[in-house]
């Protein structure tokens, strides 16, 4: 890290302002939080500055509200959940900009804290607007961003704000960027690296990226499709990228000239429809009807895969193995997540539907890591700057 965080600034008495990200899951019918583990990342930094008796004013989006208030995205359930972890009360404002809030922030007390509504309530937000920005520095006296899961994104709360208050990075922000900053560039080897999810073009440059450096390259859920046509196999219906083909042979081509042992499945669990009532079987690569879906990796292959998981020291996954959300697909990424959580190696969750899984199936704390951040772990991974992380200041030398 060469950036300064919050143990590099003086926090009693000021007012910081920490762009969390508590984007949480919510059951559709209750508006109840499904998966608290944002919640609990973020608690290091809060802590810290309760402790330090600053005056903690948190904002955050939910989902996509698109500029509009949308009244199932308050964040009034996240404030009553943090309320219940942190032990103290957290007040919640009825916007996150205005006289109104000017007014709740100055009543705060030193360790108290206070969230304010979604910031995507304002399309301001997401256009990066200076005046949005302004309006939310005038708030504070400190900027610390511990939001490592929208770092990648160019919105006012990440990126213009630090051109109003001084900036700093949080202990969460800290710890993701160290942890995948390692895997690039100094894992303990053999190191292996399991990628899943729909399609190849979200990781071409995490792929382009990470081939010098890892072992194994393992590949499913719908992105092998991709794969597997590159490499004359059929796949029946199964969506498949024929614009990123020419790509994809580039990639086979890489890894086998960095010596890369590349794995596809050899075995898939198809269907004639990818639905819950769906007819399934297990068939070899070579014989996928014509009239199917592959909707998740196939036995042989998570033996396959285990095989030369089980002699790595460093594990990087992202993306399931097939359709998760219906039970009957997601034999294959549970298989993997059991696998993962059984091995004597730093293990890396790499965020999204990857961190739901392990965190659903009780595993997360048997992996070294989980990121709390899904295209932000994908983006600095293919080596791209984090516009949220570049604004912050320099650490001094």
């Amino acid at each position: 890290m060469d950036k300064m965080t919050v143990r590099d600034i003086e926090a009693s008495g000021k007012r910081v302002l920490v762009r969390v990200d508590f984007n949480v899951p919510l059951d559709e019918e209750t508006g109840a939080i499904t998966d608290d583990s944002r919640i609990r990342a973020t608690l290091p930094t809060i802590e810290y500055l309760i402790d330090r008796g600053a005056r903690v004013i948190l904002i955050s989006h939910l989902s996509r509200p698109e500029g509009k208030v949308v009244d199932k995205l308050r964040l009034t359930v996240v404030a009553q959940r943090l309320s219940q972890i942190l032990g103290q009360q957290v007040g919640v404002t009825k916007d996150c900009i205005g006289a109104e809030v000017e007014k709740s922030v100055k009543s705060l007390k030193s360790g108290d804290v206070l969230l304010l509504e979604n910031l995507r309530f304002h399309s301001a937000e997401e256009m990066d607007s200076p005046l949005f920005a302004r309006a939310l520095a005038r708030l504070a006296d400190i900027y610390v961003n511990d939001a490592f899961g929208v770092s990648h994104r160019s919105h006012a709360s990440i990126v213009r704000i630090a051109e109003y208050l001084p900036a700093v990075a949080g202990l969460l922000l800290e710890k993701e960027l160290s942890a995948l900053g390692g895997i690039l560039e100094n894992p303990a080897h053999p190191f292996a690296t399991i990628l899943g999810g729909a399609k190849v073009r979200d990781k071409v440059d995490m792929l382009e990226n990470i081939m010098g450096k890892v072992d194994y390259l393992l590949i499913g859920g719908g992105m092998a499709n991709t794969f597997l046509r590159a490499k004359s196999y059929k796949v029946g219906l199964s969506l498949v990228e024929p614009d990123r083909l020419d790509t994809v042979v580039g990639l086979i081509e890489k890894a086998a000239r960095n010596g890369v042992r590349l794995l596809l499945p050899v075995d898939v669990v198809v269907a004639n429809e990818l639905s819950a009532q769906a007819k399934v079987k297990v068939v070899s690569m070579e014989n996928v009807p014509p009239e199917c879906y592959i909707a998740d990796i196939g036995p042989q292959t998570v033996k396959n895969f285990y095989k030369e998981l089980r002699r790595c020291k460093t594990v990087f996954w992202n993306g399931p193995m097939g359709i998760y959300e219906i039970p009957q697909f997601a034999q294959g990424t549970q298989a993997i997540a059991k696998l993962l959580a059984n091995l004597k190696a730093t293990t890396i969750i790499g965020g999204g539907s990857t961190a739901e899984v392990v965190t659903e199936m009780g595993l997360a704390d048997k992996m070294t890591f989980v990121s709390t951040g899904g295209g932000a772990s994908l983006k600095f991974l293919g080596g791209e700057t984090l516009p949220g992380v570049e604004v912050l200041l320099d650490k001094k030398p």
